[in-house]
């Protein structure tokens, strides 16, 4: 079994819950109501707060969770962050608790790589096997859906939602949703068809690729209005369910679709 190791210039506050193997390293602060799964590791100079964190995370320095909200209607209720496995975060990251306007958890999943200068607002559900490059930020409630890459120097708006397998380019702004298994780019970010380096990489078959581009073709290409162009997707390719996805995603939005 593997012991707990608290260098000694580290403060850890008596009610945390630090599990087997755990490492907390110089100059760390973890506060109440904090709890650090099996061989997960704090480096040095790190501040957690109201957080829980799953098992085998690496945590580098300058980082800080669970800290209030950058939210003008927070009054200090009790809110927090839960962080899944297997998660690499690295330095100067800042993962905000939840606001008292959504479920009252900042959520992230697991087996995700979030690079230096990173930030994940309050209320924001990011999920697994997500790759999000240097200064990428995302504001409040955004949704981040599982195997997404976002490339550096990214800005997400509020409420918007990334869907699964897409991929953004670095510098880009995106200020509404951008569909499950797309690529996007730009100032104010315009798709650029499908991300089919990244279902290859994922071994998507040829016939479901094949499938959502002429899905994509339909919705983004054609000269049919939104709904007729659903309707025709789904009689057409209704068959697949990755366009049902696709399909599905595009229905429920919200704030628009980058297009």
């Amino acid at each position: 079994m593997a012991k707990t190791k608290i260098h000694p210039t580290a403060i850890v506050a008596s009610n945390a819950k630090l599990s087997e193997g755990v490492e907390i390293g110089p100059h760390c602060t973890v506060g109440d109501n904090v709890k650090i799964g099996k061989n997960t590791k704090l480096f040095s100079h790190i501040v957690i707060e109201e957080t829980e964190i799953g098992q085998s995370c690496n945590i580098y320095p300058f980082t800080s969770i669970g800290l209030p909200p950058q939210d003008i209607r927070y009054k200090g209720e009790t809110t927090k962050v839960k962080i899944g496995d297997d998660n690499i975060i690295r330095e100067y990251i800042t993962i905000h608790r939840a606001s008292v306007s959504g479920d009252g958890v900042t959520k992230i999943g697991n087996n995700n790589f979030l690079m230096a200068y990173v930030h994940i607002a309050h209320d924001c559900n990011v999920g697994n096997n997500i790759v999000m490059a240097n200064a990428t930020t995302l504001a409040g409630h955004v949704v981040v859906e599982d195997f997404v890459f976002i490339g550096g120097l990214v800005a997400v708006h509020q409420f918007a939602r990334i869907g699964a397998h897409s991929m953004i380019g670095g510098f880009s702004a995106i200020p509404q949703d951008i569909p499950p298994y797309t690529t996007a780019a730009g100032e104010r970010a315009k798709l650029y068809g499908l991300n089919t380096i990244g279902l290859k990489r994922r071994n998507f078959d040829d016939a479901t690729i094949s499938d959502l581009k002429k899905a994509y073709k339909i919705l983004f290409r054609s000269k049919l209005t939104l709904k007729e162009a659903i309707d025709k997707a789904k009689h057409d390719l209704g068959h697949s369910e990755e366009v049902k996805n696709f399909i599905e995603f595009i229905e429920k939005n919200k704030r628009g679709i980058c297009r």
